[in-house]
């Protein structure tokens, strides 16, 4: 197998729905990434481009976005939707074709806009018809026993009862995600992965007045007895981000000095009403895969999808809480679904640079019951 190497990243400032980027198509907001990294590596062509997304207008909006960031039209493309996890398994896609010997440099990435998000019509004679107003969802089906429009927010639910996760425990997550977020935008040390958009580089959702008051006074989105708050679960987001994979071979022949290696991924499967464990069972599954513990990475990004995964870690791994989400997580600044796995990869390697570490993992959860994972070894 090929050693696979990671040149360079960028991604978007993130924008809340209906926000900073709420009228910019989510092609429009990855373009300026291509056309910034090839530029920077004077590379005209690329063997593939692979792209996350969940909730665009569907077709190849990835091929649409090579076209539209002047690759040339032999430049394979392709579009891959594992909902939350699409950007890590983009990043996985991508390796393993490089891995193999099958080819030298591939884009990898994802964007979203959940501002621009369209609302579907399932077909007249499609039996799920009759179960939606006037036969339109959002949502898409997840799991074969439920149409729901929010079983995302049950699948947390029903995590945080069945672990028995407190309100002050959630509430930590949240607070500190939002105080490591303002600390690391105030040092601008994620600024070189950072490229703006229209003049807007600023990350919209940071709040550093996060305050367990505030996050008391919010109402439950599933009704009385319930804990998930618009709070404790991140808000919808738009975003995109990039990375630039290429093989030894390529690094070696074009003078490339990578910042960083793959050193593994694992895409697991798991319940699909309990999809936020799917971070630590794909962190888990990555680990054994490339004979590590979780001991040995210097830092640790898990995607914020909602509050209770951050507790779930903090429990099993509490003296590993410093290498966590060191600059904070998608409670801040968002979670552009089918971007947050590549901003992860930036983070990641934000982080290892920031404490001179050599090792670092990601792990992403999914909805319909999926995660990714990769371990990164910072050069």
């Amino acid at each position: 197998m090929e050693d696979v190497y990671i040149l360079d990243g960028l991604r978007t400032p993130i924008g809340v729905k209906n926000g900073q980027f709420k009228a910019i198509r989510p092609e429009n907001l990855a373009v300026p990434l291509i056309k910034a990294l090839c530029k920077k590596y004077a590379i005209d062509t690329v063997d593939g481009v692979v792209c996350g997304n969940a909730t665009g207008t569907g077709g190849n909006i990835c091929r649409l976005t090579a076209l539209m960031s002047g690759l040339p039209s032999s430049v394979p493309a392709m579009t891959i939707d594992m909902q939350c996890a699409s950007g890590a398994a983009a990043i996985d896609y991508g390796a393993t074709k490089l891995a193999a010997g099958m080819g030298d440099i591939f884009l990898v990435g994802g964007m979203e806009s959940a501002s621009l998000q369209p609302l579907r019509t399932y077909a007249a004679a499609d039996d799920r018809f009759s179960f939606m107003p006037q036969g339109q969802y959002k949502v898409a089906q997840f799991s074969p026993d439920t149409l729901s429009q929010t079983t995302m927010l049950e699948g947390a639910e029903q995590v945080i009862q069945k672990e028995q996760i407190t309100a002050d425990e959630l509430d930590t997550a949240v607070v500190s995600s939002h105080s490591r977020a303002a600390a690391a935008r105030k040092t601008r040390i994620l600024i070189p992965f950072i490229f703006p958009i229209k003049g807007i580089d600023t990350d919209e959702s940071i709040r550093p007045s996060m305050s367990r008051r505030l996050l008391r006074r919010l109402p439950p989105l599933l009704g009385p007895g319930t804990m998930t708050t618009a709070g404790n679960a991140c808000l919808t987001h738009d975003g995109a981000a990039f990375a630039l994979l290429c093989s030894k071979r390529f690094a070696l022949q074009n003078n490339m000095n990578p910042i960083g290696r793959i050193v593994a991924t694992a895409a697991i499967g798991c319940d699909p009403r309990m999809s936020p464990y799917g971070a630590s069972i794909a962190a888990a599954a990555v680990l054994k895969r490339a004979g590590l513990h979780h001991d040995d990475m210097d830092a640790i990004e898990y995607n914020e999808a909602f509050a209770a995964i951050d507790v779930l870690f903090a429990r099993q791994y509490p003296h590993l809480l410093d290498r966590y989400n060191r600059f904070g997580g998608a409670l801040a600044y968002g979670h552009p679904y089918g971007a947050s796995g590549t901003i992860l990869l930036l983070h990641l390697l934000a982080s290892l640079t920031s404490v001179s570490g050599r090792l670092g993992l990601l792990a992403i959860a999914g909805a319909g019951g999926t995660g990714e994972a990769i371990i990164v070894e910072a050069l």
